[in-house]
């Protein structure tokens, strides 16, 4: 849990976990919401992969990432459970 905290902290790793709620998207397709370099983001992808936040699926030469919602379920449902009285 304390992975998906960490990749919380970062708003713009926030902000691609919005963009991937409404389609799946490249890496290219994703830089243009952002004025970060393409390094930076595939860092910030990483880290939310890391924390199987997101699905990378490599078709080719490119890698479509996706929302993982059932562990952000997860996350939720525990979040609740510890915060519960």
């Amino acid at each position: 849990m304390n992975k998906v905290f960490k990749a919380l902290a970062d708003p713009n790793r926030r902000q691609i976990l919005d963009l991937l709620k409404t389609k799946d998207m490249h890496v290219n397709e994703l830089l243009k919401y952002f004025s970060i370099t393409q390094a930076s983001l595939s860092h910030h992808l990483e880290i939310l992969r890391s924390a199987d936040l997101v699905i990378a699926e490599k078709k080719g030469q490119f890698v479509r990432y996706s929302l993982n919602t059932s562990v952000i379920e997860s996350f939720l449902g525990a979040l609740y459970t510890m915060f519960q009285k």
